[in-house]
């Protein structure tokens, strides 16, 4: 993920009282917590490496019809795919799973593993719901987001040195997605989400309704923060509408960037908001 060079305001974000998350209770914040732990002790996960390949192993059994897809050119990259079937083109949503390449010893607790112990737990917890037919759901994990060295903001040309698995995946699948979620800094302590800059501005607005609903409106506050090149921008370039849950205000490329950084509150506001949106979604797209 990498910030782009224009940022827009967010001054008026804080304003919103604070609401209580957990209205609702679809969503399981102890089986992520228990996936981000998991993930961090496997160490640092560069995409390509023997420990992520070992952690793809155990993430592809945990979602629904779980396979690999290997990214054509990257050797040892690949994403993880699970699905609810429907009717298509239909929903994706995803994170990355990989880590960088450096530090030494980052290990990615909100860059990376957060978003994907909740992708994860949200597929677990809408495959064991009686869903209405609708559009087909996918789940997906993608690798190689970073650059295979150095930081993000260090590339000359990060959307083509970086974001592999989500550019591999919508290059390998044309007009199959209606609309595209995309979870990266979302679950640190003092959670804040405002519109991401490149976000889909009525997708976000069913975002928010789905937050409302799930009582965790108060971590979706108005305004927009800064653009971001992340793994929705492949989904973007293609015409899907794509949103990116990224919490502006948190230094994800800090190897200070560990579990005492983490908050359960965050992961379940996150998740329940996911598992709300994703029924909407499936029963059409705006």
């Amino acid at each position: 993920m990498k910030l782009a060079a224009a940022a827009c305001a967010i001054a008026a974000c804080l304003a919103l009282p604070h609401v209580a998350a957990g209205r609702v209770n679809r969503f399981d914040s102890g089986r992520a917590w228990s996936l981000v732990k998991l993930q961090l002790s496997y160490g640092q996960r560069p995409a390509g490496s023997p420990q992520l390949q070992r952690l793809a192993r155990s993430l592809r059994a945990r979602v629904p019809n779980g396979r690999f897809e290997p990214l054509a050119g990257q050797p040892g990259l690949r994403n993880i795919v699970g699905t609810i079937p429907g009717s298509r083109p239909g929903i994706v949503i995803g994170a990355h799973y990989d880590t960088l390449a450096g530090p030494p010893g980052f290990v990615g607790e909100n860059n990376g593993a957060a978003g994907t112990a909740v992708v994860v737990e949200v597929a677990r917890a809408l495959a064991g719901m009686k869903l209405r037919p609708g559009r087909e759901i996918r789940f997906v994990l993608f690798d190689g987001e970073e650059p295979p060295r150095g930081l993000p903001e260090e590339q000359p040309d990060f959307y083509n040195s970086g974001l592999r698995g989500s550019r591999a995946y919508v290059e390998g699948h044309p007009k199959r997605t209606a609309a595209m979620v995309l979870l990266d800094y979302v679950g640190n302590t003092g959670l804040t989400l405002p519109r991401e800059g490149n976000s889909h501005r009525r997708l976000w607005s069913q975002l928010r309704l789905a937050a409302r609903a799930a009582g965790a409106i108060s971590f979706f506050p108005r305004g927009t923060g800064g653009p971001y090149v992340d793994d929705h921008a492949p989904f973007i370039r293609a015409g899907v509408p794509a949103i990116d849950l990224i919490d502006p205000n948190y230094d994800g490329h800090d190897i200070s960037d560990r579990i005492d950084k983490l908050s359960r509150r965050s992961l379940d506001a996150v998740g329940e908001t996911i598992v709300e949106l994703a029924i909407r979604l499936r029963r059409g797209v705006a």
